[in-house]
């Protein structure tokens, strides 16, 4: 630790006269420290008026005689002292003080529930690199947004499973997210009834007051033995707020090379008459996206959307610092009146 920084120091340390010191205080009366500046002043009036007031008198001496001993700077020490009394009391009335505040926020915390599918037509580049890859970027800055709130993911192809189950634990989840490729489930087509199965199965029994479902997917249902809109009645049942994203363009798409090494371009729709019906089932939203940027801004939407209210609580401690500058003062005010009882006051005397 910086010594500076250190506010249980003895209070005869060097160290309470630092200017990094005194930066770091707060003051709870600092006007009075604009009096530290009439010091100066006070010191040239009482300068003046000694001169102009002290008896004198004239003596001739040869100018061989007229020396000038050091010793005669002796007489400035009780002024001195007594100036860095007054210097110090001014400090102590000011209350320099330090104050520690310490913030405590929690949140009830929002449980999220990412669906998002990985079947071979994800791998379609009309999204940069790839849809896939698109749509874990904005999982992933999804996720470092969110605050308290338990998110897990369910993956899902021909077949679906969880890839995460609820949990606060972001750096673990988004090392899974980055993980995620083409080759993890094997059947092939797109089984969204089973992965809206998967991911109801994973928040049914969650006690929080808000569980939301994110399901993204580019395809039809192809596969599974669940019927989406009886997967999204079920999940509704669960009180799980459903929110849809269809991903793609229509018409050409480019998807991979051909033997000259051009874009090879494919056809591509969309039927979104079921993750419409999903969405007003789950009574959430719908979106369409086209390109990185449309998926970009509706996740961020959502986010808008599902963010629970934080809380904080704010704890003040205060400590003053002003014995230490009075008890210097009372040193320097004992030295003070130790030189007045000396041959430095009542002998060295212009």
């Amino acid at each position: 630790m910086d010594k500076t920084q250190d506010y249980t120091l003895p209070w005869y340390d060097i160290e309470w006269f630092m200017p990094s010191t005194f930066n770091n205080f707060s003051w709870e009366q600092g006007i009075i420290l604009y009096a530290l500046l009439v010091i100066p002043l006070v010191l040239v009036i009482r300068w003046a008026l000694k001169r102009t007031l002290n008896q004198k008198l004239p003596v001739s001496l040869p100018k061989k005689d007229i020396q000038r001993s050091p010793i005669t700077w002796l007489r400035v020490i009780p002024d001195l002292l007594i100036i860095m009394v007054i210097a110090l009391v001014i400090v102590a009335l000011a209350r320099p003080q330090k104050s520690n505040e310490k913030v405590d926020q929690w949140t009830e915390g929002i449980d999220i529930m990412l669906v998002v599918d990985v079947s071979h037509s994800m791998q379609i580049e009309d999204f940069k690199p790839n849809r896939l890859e698109a749509a874990k970027k904005v999982a992933l800055d999804f996720i470092d947004g969110r605050f308290q709130d338990r998110i897990g993911m369910v993956i899902f192809s021909g077949d679906a499973f969880s890839l995460s189950p609820l949990t606060t634990d972001y750096d673990l989840l988004k090392a899974h997210i980055e993980g995620i490729n083409f080759e993890m489930i094997e059947n092939r087509g797109t089984a969204i009834g089973s992965a809206l199965a998967v991911a109801t199965n994973r928040m049914r029994e969650s006690k929080s007051k808000s569980k939301v479902l994110i399901l993204l997917s580019d395809g039809d249902n192809t596969a599974g033995n669940i019927d989406p809109i009886t997967a999204a009645e079920l999940a509704a049942a669960y009180n799980i707020k459903t929110y849809t994203i269809a991903i793609g363009k229509e018409g050409k798409v480019p998807f991979g090379k051909d033997f000259f090494g051009r874009p090879r371009m494919i056809d591509s729709d969309l039927d979104e008459t079921t993750l419409r019906e999903i969405a007003k089932i789950g009574n959430g939203e719908f979106y369409r996206v086209s390109d990185n940027r449309a998926l970009e801004n509706v996740f961020a939407l959502i986010d808008k959307y599902e963010k629970a209210e934080i809380k904080e609580s704010r704890y003040k401690d205060t400590s003053d610092f002003y014995q230490i500058y009075l008890r210097w003062a009372i040193v320097f005010l004992l030295l003070w009146l130790a030189f007045k009882s000396t041959f430095i006051s009542n002998v060295l005397q212009d």
